[in-house]
């Protein structure tokens, strides 16, 4: 019973690789649902690569496929590898590394599960209107200690680093935090 009492907080990640979402762009399957062109996991789940219940910590976006990659993606992934950063931004694209907890995941994977906004309080019906714009959804936690220095890392171009948060909002990307 003692050996496996940390078991419950590793993270469950899905290996998800820059090779595959190449040919789910090409195919015309992956589209960004954001208004701004990132692609979350949310948009990888709407794509049919994965199911939303197989989803328990996050994706891992990994290398494999890199010579593969030609287009210019703009990802949001909890964990990515040196390789699968190098591969993007070699054509223009740009990672960035977001924490999710349960309750953000479940939010960013099913908002629809959580209850509508008030007319008033939505904002108007257009072009960049999505799904979590008509909902209330939680704010996003910080991740814990134990992560945190992943988060702040600019070689792993986590979203508190604040290079990387001005080099988001040079590209014209929405603030994450």
């Amino acid at each position: 019973m003692g050996r496996m009492k940390n078991a419950k907080f590793k993270l469950e990640l899905i290996p998800l690789n820059v090779g595959k979402v190449q040919d789910y762009v090409t195919m015309g399957r992956l589209v960004p649902e954001r208004s701004d062109g990132v692609l979350t996991m949310r948009d990888f789940v709407k794509a049919g690569m994965f199911p939303a219940s197989s989803i328990k910590s996050g994706v891992k976006l990994l290398g494999d496929g890199k010579t593969f990659v030609k287009d210019k993606l703009l990802i949001e992934v909890p964990w990515a590898s040196a390789s699968a950063i190098a591969a993007i931004e070699a054509n223009g694209g740009y990672v960035t590394t977001v924490h999710y907890n349960r309750l953000a995941l479940r939010a960013h994977l099913k908002p629809h599960k959580f209850p509508t906004k008030p007319k008033a309080a939505r904002a108007p019906e257009g072009e960049g209107a999505t799904e979590h714009d008509k909902h209330l959804l939680p704010k996003r936690a910080r991740p814990p200690p134990k992560y945190m220095q992943y988060y702040t890392d600019y070689e792993k171009r986590g979203y508190l680093n604040p290079r990387v948060q001005l080099e988001r909002k040079q590209r014209g990307l929405k603030d994450i935090l």
